[in-house]
């Protein structure tokens, strides 16, 4: 499971997302999936750049912000430490892995959108693996907005 993040027109956004994947090798590229119901999406459209954060195990309260609330009623951004990335994209202190991408492609999938992203920045490499965050750890999860 990912937070992805993203700014846009003075609006930010972030939601949890679990369709996600490196595609290429050569370029390096990332796709990541948005629902089209979601706040997210709707300022991820028009922003440059996204942020993709890999969330710990122990995450889910951050999970939980991201999965089952929406920007629509809360300010996400006012409850955890962030700082601006490339782009302006918000990149979360506490993830254990973050890409910063700048956003080459959208690609309609029905009732997900695939932002095809040429990563710009990353998190340094640590010597610590911690577990990451699976779809099973956050499947009684209510999402904010429906997917």
């Amino acid at each position: 499971m990912y937070a992805v993040t993203a700014a846009a027109d003075g609006e930010r956004g972030g939601c949890l997302v679990g369709f996600a994947s490196q595609c290429s090798i050569e370029p390096p590229r990332f796709m990541v999936w948005i629902s089209t119901a979601n706040r997210t999406y709707r300022i991820a459209r028009r922003a440059s750049h996204l942020a993709v954060h890999a969330l710990r195990r122990d995450q889910k309260q951050v999970a939980e912000l991201f999965g089952g609330r929406t920007g629509d009623d809360i300010d996400k951004f006012g409850r955890v430490a962030w700082r601006p990335g490339e782009g302006g994209a918000p990149v979360l202190d506490d993830s254990c892995a973050w890409l910063v991408g700048r956003v080459q492609e959208r690609v309609d999938g029905g009732d997900h959108v695939g932002f095809l992203l040429v990563p710009v920045a990353q998190s340094p490499s640590g010597p610590e693996r911690p577990p990451l965050l699976r779809f099973s750890d956050v499947a009684d999860l209510s999402p904010g907005h429906p997917a």
